[in-house]
């Protein structure tokens, strides 16, 4: 098997894939779309932050530039507001920007913490913006004020964050899984060792909010009820690996429509699953370089991913010169994101 980033895989898009037009200028942190239309957003390394209108006609899929704005220092997240309105982003520079893009507003600083900012999300069911961070905390914003109406002590610094109202799960580092109930989020609900030994580098709620995926650094995927009478539906899986090579899984991602889920790697691929048959539904070509983070759009018929260096391997191996970022939009078929019947099943109501 060729090693990768060697001469045999350097297609840098085998998927089919249409690129995204002017790409950022180094390596992409956070795709997120909006939930009303088809804009998608990127932060970067480069400390920019862009929008995207993406088009579809067909199996042609055209992306048109539409706004960007900076950061002091390279940016890590980004979430939408859910009206469609406005973006939220963070990253090195310790504060959160608000960005009224629809209305071509200017950006205003609505957050701060003590160490960059990894993780944001907006919480609608609360109108409040969540922020985590490195400096070890958690903090809840009202914008209409200039300090956080709350602020959470965390174990560690925050590595991940993922909300489905009203379950919140913050991943820190030392393998740290705090699960917050927002309708009381003063207390953690509870706080469990992750089920994977070693770093975590992504989190995603169940649809349903009765669990969370989470993926590690050593290419495994735990998947974990919340409910202690589920714990024997728990289990972990390995993936984005390649005989001895073992690959980060940067980024997880349910379906809007199927709630299956989508994977993508260190390795440079990203594979759909079906968590309840435990089920690889479609594994798709590895790029070149690696996938740092994904993103579908609000109906799932786009799925977005970059390629490009994703620092796993440190600043002496990567060369801003040579290195290439891209962002590619993938238009998922059916069979590959759809769950297919279990056995014994069919006819049933």
């Amino acid at each position: 098997m060729a090693t990768f980033g060697s001469a045999a895989i350097a297609n840098q898009n085998p998927n089919k894939s249409s690129e995204v037009a002017q790409p950022p200028s180094d390596s992409v942190s956070s795709l997120c779309f909006s939930p009303k239309a088809n804009f998608l957003v990127a932060t970067s390394w480069d400390n920019q932050v862009r929008c995207w209108e993406v088009t579809r006609s067909g199996t042609a899929v055209a992306s048109v530039p539409k706004a960007s704005m900076s950061h002091d220092q390279p940016v890590l997240c980004s979430t939408w507001k859910d009206d469609g309105t406005t973006v939220f982003s963070g990253g090195c520079d310790k504060q959160v920007k608000m960005w009224p893009l629809l209305s071509g507003g200017q950006p205003v600083t609505v957050a701060m913490h003590e160490a960059p900012i990894k993780e944001l999300a907006w919480i609608p069911e609360m109108n409040l913006l969540a922020t985590g961070s490195w400096d070890k905390t958690l903090k809840y914003w009202d914008l209409r004020q200039s300090n956080p109406v709350h602020t959470q002590r965390l174990p560690e610094r925050c590595y991940a964050m993922t909300v489905r109202y009203p379950v919140m799960v913050v991943g820190t580092a030392d393998r740290n899984m705090v699960v917050f109930n927002l309708q009381n989020p003063q207390t953690e609900f509870k706080r469990i060792v992750s089920p994977l030994k070693y770093q975590t580098r992504c989190l995603a709620a169940f649809p349903d909010q009765q669990g969370f995926l989470v993926g590690s650094i050593e290419g495994r995927v735990g998947v974990h009820h919340l409910d202690d009478a589920q714990q024997n539906k728990n289990f972990t899986f390995k993936c984005h690996r390649d005989n001895a090579d073992i690959y980060s899984v940067n980024s997880l991602n349910f379906h809007p429509v199927h709630h299956t889920f989508a994977t993508a790697g260190s390795d440079g691929a990203f594979n759909f699953w079906d968590k309840d048959s435990k089920q690889r539904l479609k594994a798709m070509s590895r790029c070149s370089q690696p996938i740092p983070c994904s993103a579908f759009n609000n109906d799932g018929s786009i799925y977005a991913y970059a390629v490009c260096y994703d620092w796993s391997k440190g600043a002496e191996n990567h060369n801003p010169a040579t290195a290439k970022t891209n962002i590619y939009l993938h238009l998922p078929q059916e069979a590959e994101v759809k769950a297919k019947p279990r056995a014994g099943t069919s006819g049933r109501k």
